[in-house]
């Protein structure tokens, strides 16, 4: 199995910017295709963006499209999200997933493996 665990997060201005980093131990990292996905309270946890084992393939939701950016390093064995231009509506505790296949989903079902979260607040 694969331990996760998610850092980066803060308090910023809306239009700015916040890295997160996700940290993996235990199996080859490259085994697995990673996803975030955000939570805020009483909300379903909601599909951010996802990557394919090798990194070849992303997606993203409609809402963070062009302003966020998905990444790994396999050989650091860390996930990124780039996140950019935030708004208000971007506050949300974020997490990072994975799964041992190639192909990420956008479904927080299709995951084994999940991260504590990191806290992210975007003040208008």
């Amino acid at each position: 199995q694969v331990q996760l665990v998610e850092s980066g997060g803060g308090l910023v201005q809306a239009g700015g910017s916040l890295r997160l980093s996700c940290a993996a131990s235990g199996r080859p990292f490259s085994s697995y295709a990673m996803g975030w996905f955000r939570q805020t309270p009483g909300k379903e946890r909601e599909y951010v963006a996802g990557i394919s084992r090798t990194g070849s393939r992303t997606g993203y939701a409609d809402s963070v499209k062009a302003r966020f950016t998905i990444s790994r390093d396999n050989a650091k064995n860390t996930l990124y999200l780039q996140m950019n231009s935030l708004k208000p509506e971007d506050t949300a505790v974020y997490y990072c997933a994975a799964r041992n296949t190639y192909f990420d989903s956008i479904y927080s079902t299709g995951y084994e493996y999940w991260g504590q979260g990191t806290q992210v607040t975007v003040s208008s």
